[in-house]
């Protein structure tokens, strides 16, 4: 077990002590997605390697350093330690991960569990690391809402009304369809400025998508954007129903759609109610996502792990595609226990290793930390759990017995929420909730 998270020169130190049988997997980040595919591959005994930036200074003993995530005391990582930061310096991060290959004496296979890191891994390209996800010009092209919008409406899958802007058009990877007055007056308000390419957004603006309530608050984030050099575009703020966001949570072979993993999950709870991220999530039988998702995959030629996100219109009275994610998710946690290891199922194929699912069985994914604060906190929300759920997690039976499975909190695993518990209540902010 990696007890501490190591600076770059204390990992590559480690691992030269080390030997593999197979290739480990770089997982990174090393936080709640990590943790969810470091079990996953654990199960199946990949040894795992926790990637992510540091977290402050150097840590209490030499060699280590500062880190919020919960990856690092998990059972399921063999070692843990920082590299730079993709985002700040990609050559750097190639060099780091170029090192802690040739320190742990074999290939290995990466696991970029946020967008950042998943695109970096495909863009560097480090020598003696196999991607068992599609290179960086498909992914590319799948996180670019014009490209994806336009997929959609080639292949008639439905998605909001959107319109790419005139006023960034310079910046923009499409023609626009209109200027800030005409979509304004073609959605009226509220509506969603969106980017094209949501990580120099999310670096300009701190978040990935921004509600306008007027004309005049639309034409500033706009031009802030066009300043950025933004491509940006408006979209309908769809009236959601609240509890019927869907995703198709997928493992694609290089072989195609046609002999995808796949399990489509319902989150039927997000913290904050209306907006946040998913706290309860199960799985559904929505054979149209599964196929509308798939096509627009299949089309865009992408394989690898993806989470296809889907929201349902009230207005429209059907789902929309809203969001494809070129990467593991926040509950990756559910498909694997549902009998879906997406995970392992990307690593088998590009390792000697192999992997079948015996099939999918009905399963929930809960996030304890974000569920009983809503509890707490929200009167008009009710329990979702009965009381026999609340025995097998409280009593740790759901690990043997089946029944809800967890983002964090495993007995048989109980570092990560140990250190949750720890990290919690501090005055400092971990850069990712992911």
């Amino acid at each position: 077990m990696a007890d501490t998270f190591r600076s770059t020169e204390g990992l590559i130190d480690a691992l030269a002590d080390a030997e593999f049988d197979r290739p480990p997997a770089l997982v990174s980040n090393a936080h709640i997605t990590g943790l969810g595919v470091a079990r996953a591959l654990d199960a199946h005994g990949v040894p795992v390697i926790a990637l992510d930036r540091a977290g402050g200074d150097a840590g209490t003993d030499a060699g280590t350093v500062a880190h919020d995530g919960l990856a690092p005391p998990s059972d399921a990582v063999d070692y843990a330690g920082a590299v730079t930061y993709p985002l700040d310096d990609l050559d750097g991060f190639r060099e780091d991960v170029e090192a802690v290959v040739d320190a742990a004496g074999t290939e290995a296979v990466a696991f970029g569990c946020m967008d950042e890191w998943a695109l970096s891994y495909a863009e560097a390209d480090p020598d003696g690391v196999r991607l068992p996800f599609a290179g960086s010009e498909t992914l590319d092209d799948v996180l670019n809402k014009s490209e994806l919008y336009a997929t959609c409406e080639a292949l008639g899958v439905p998605y909001p009304e959107t319109y790419r802007l005139e006023e960034t058009a310079a910046a923009a990877t499409r023609d626009p369809d209109a200027t800030v007055r005409e979509a304004a007056e073609a959605l009226g308000f509220p509506l969603v400025v969106k980017p094209e390419l949501k990580r120099d957004f999310e670096e300009a603006f701190g978040t990935n998508v921004i509600e306008v309530a007027d004309r005049g608050e639309f034409a500033d984030v706009v031009a802030a954007a066009s300043e950025e050099g933004i491509a940006v575009m408006a979209q309908k703020r769809v009236d959601i129903a609240t509890g019927r966001d869907h995703s198709l949570a997928s493992y694609v072979p290089p072989s195609g759609s046609d002999d995808a993993l796949a399990v489509v999950g319902n989150a039927a709870v997000r913290y904050p109610r209306n907006f946040g991220t998913s706290c309860l999530v199960e799985t559904a039988d929505e054979p149209a996502i599964e196929e509308r998702a798939l096509a627009v995959l299949d089309d865009a030629g992408y394989h690898g792990i993806s989470e296809s996100e889907f929201v349902y219109d009230a207005d429209r009275e059907e789902f929309l595609l809203l969001d494809v994610n070129t990467r593991p998710w926040k509950w990756i946690s559910m498909p694997v226990a549902a009998g879906a290891n997406l995970p392992m199922a990307a690593y088998a194929a590009v390792t000697d290793a192999s992997y079948e699912s015996d099939g999918v069985e009905p399963t929930r994914w809960v996030y304890l930390r974000d569920y009983l604060s809503l509890l707490a906190g929200d009167d008009a929300f009710w329990d979702q759990l009965s009381a026999a759920d609340w025995r097998r997690l409280v009593s740790g039976a759901f690990e043997r017995e089946g029944g809800p499975t967890t983002g964090v909190y495993r007995p048989s695993d109980p570092g990560p929420a140990a250190k949750l518990f720890e990290t919690e209540f501090v005055d400092r902010e971990y850069y990712c909730s992911c």
